[in-house]
């Protein structure tokens, strides 16, 4: 072999040890919904007086991430059943027909369709959301986004917080608007561990 067929061996192995190292960098990772960490907190105005808060306490799913493409996926199933208003009479209304139907619809979910990233964090998740049974596109703000070792559990982990507006009555649970207010504001905490 002469010294350019050896050297034409060699930058073919190098280009492809090069591909391969890229492909591994660049291999999404999957994190899983830490539930005990992640809640969707929601508020709406209370005729004028008041704005009232309630969460709810469970919720699972899965977060994907390309830290070298800068793209992410984001899949998220909230249990409507647990809604938590801080009082059991509102807490069943809330879960009744006129609002969020929980007997026919258990459950609410995200299906991120983009996420859109500044630098390595995500600033904002364009989705679907359904809630009762009807999707409507949103677009949730990221205001925080952290990557780092879990300090117990000692394995890779993400933590954001996220909001979005969307007015109650697209989702056929406008009842008593505007004095309830339509417009209520979700704020999500999430924490996620790598599977």
């Amino acid at each position: 072999m002469n010294a350019l067929s050896k050297l034409t061996s060699a930058l073919v192995i190098a280009g492809a040890a090069a591909v391969s190292a890229t492909s591994a960098l660049a291999a999404p990772e999957t994190y899983t919904v830490d539930s005990t960490h992640t809640f969707e907190r929601f508020s709406y105005s209370h005729f004028g007086m008041s704005t009232q808060l309630s969460r709810f306490n469970k919720t699972t799913g899965t977060v994907v991430v390309d830290k070298a493409a800068k793209t992410a996926k984001v899949d998220i199933v909230i249990d409507t059943t647990s809604v938590d208003t801080g009082y059991d009479t509102f807490n069943g209304h809330i879960q009744g027909a006129d609002f969020l139907d929980t007997a026919k619809f258990p459950t609410a979910t995200f299906k991120s369709t983009k996420v859109r990233f500044d630098g390595d964090k995500p600033v904002a998740i364009d989705g679907d959301l359904t809630i009762k049974g009807v999707t409507k596109p949103v677009t949730l703000t990221v205001t925080n986004f952290v990557n780092m070792p879990h300090p117990m559990l000692k394995k890779d982990a993400i933590g954001a917080d996220a909001h979005v507006v969307i007015k109650r009555s697209d989702f056929g649970a406008g009842k008593y608007a505007p004095n309830v207010g339509d417009d209520v504001t979700i704020s999500v905490s999430l924490e996620a561990i790598k599977s």
